[in-house]
Order: structure tokens, then sequence, then C-alpha cells
């Protein structure tokens, strides 16, 4: 099949159809192929734009660098937030591959976009990570005076395999006064899932 008839299919209303599209073009792309995704992060059909995001994240780390251009300066914000999500579809699709120090600098500076929807998803991508991002989200917690992106990041914390680290930064909100009473709340909603997800690890 042609790339014009695969990316046709990217907008089949048939998840199946749209997923082979997606595994046959991360097989074949070629430079222009990524173009094109990265064109379409802006994309207003949202089952296409979707679709091209995983297919970005399908073809792997050879789309971060891009990708990140597209991140920290288009003036679009559907554009930013796809972006972000196909990195973090990078980091699902492709767990055994590290991911390029340039990419980490990115993310964290993508935690500061003015848009919710941006830094929202940046912090699920870091969470994704797990461990290696962990410093990244715990001292973006520190710094931060905004309280959405302040709950985001607690939340991810009990999910990033790194328990030691999360309950002290947990605590640490909990405890400390001047930390938004929101946040604490939030914090301590997560130190129950934290203490629930290690009950219920095999010993």
């Amino acid at each position: 099949m042609s790339q014009d008839a695969l990316f046709d299919q990217l907008k089949h209303p048939n998840p199946h159809l749209r997923d082979r599209a997606m595994w046959d073009l991360a097989e074949q792309h070629d430079d222009t192929t990524i173009d094109r995704l990265i064109d379409n992060l802006a994309e207003e059909d949202v089952v296409y734009r979707r679709a091209s995001v995983k297919t970005l994240g399908a073809i792997g780390i050879k789309t971060v660098t891009p990708l990140i251009k597209i991140a920290l300066h288009s003036e679009n914000v559907t554009a930013r937030a796809s972006a972000v999500k196909a990195l973090t579809q990078v980091v699902v699709m492709h767990p055994d591959t590290p991911f390029p120090p340039h990419g980490m600098d990115a993310l964290k500076t993508a935690l500061h976009d003015p848009n919710p929807v941006v830094y929202v998803a940046t912090v699920m991508t870091l969470g994704e990570m797990g461990s290696p991002a962990f410093e990244i989200l715990a001292d973006a917690l520190k710094t931060t005076d905004n309280v959405a992106l302040a709950v985001a990041i607690v939340n991810a914390m009990p999910s990033m395999g790194d328990d030691h680290r999360a309950k002290t930064v947990l605590e640490g909100c909990i405890q400390d006064e001047d930390v938004d009473p929101y946040v604490q709340e939030m914090a301590a909603s997560a130190m129950s899932r934290l203490e629930l997800i290690a009950k219920n690890q095999p010993a």
C-alpha cells in the first residue's frame, strides 16, 4: 500500500485498520513520513490527529528532535500538546530505548508551558519514564506556584516505580504549611495510593 493510502487509512473509523496503517508507516517510514505526521499535530480531525501521534510514537526515538521543536516553539496549543503526547507514545512503545538527554531537558521546559493541556501532558510523559525523570518532577513540585501543575505531579508519583523517593516527597508536601491546602490534600490521597500499591505488590 502506498504512503498516501496509509495516511488515508489513519483516518479510518475502524481502529484496527488505523493500527495496521500505523505499524506499516512505522516500518516503511522515511523523513517525509515524519514531516507529514508532524504536520498533522494541529489537525482538527481528532481521530486523524491521535493516529498520527501514535504513529510518531511507533516510529520511535528519531522523532524526538522534531517533536521537541513543536512542543517548545509552536504557537498552536493543540500542536504543542500533541507533540508532548507523541513523546509519551515514544516512551510507552519503546521502553527499553533510553530517552535522549536533550529530550528530558525539553520536557523540563515544557512543564512551564502556559497552557494546562501541555503541562499536564508533560507530567504524564515524565511519569511514564519513571525513575529517570523523578528528580525533574520533584524539583518542579518544589519550585512551582502553579497549583494545577503541583497536583498533576503528586498524582503521577505513586505510579513511577520509585516508592521510597515518592514517599519522601509526598510526606514533605503534606507536612509543609507553606504548600497549598489542595495540593496537601492531593498529596495525602497520592500517599494512600502509594501505600495500597506497595501492599498489593508480591513479596
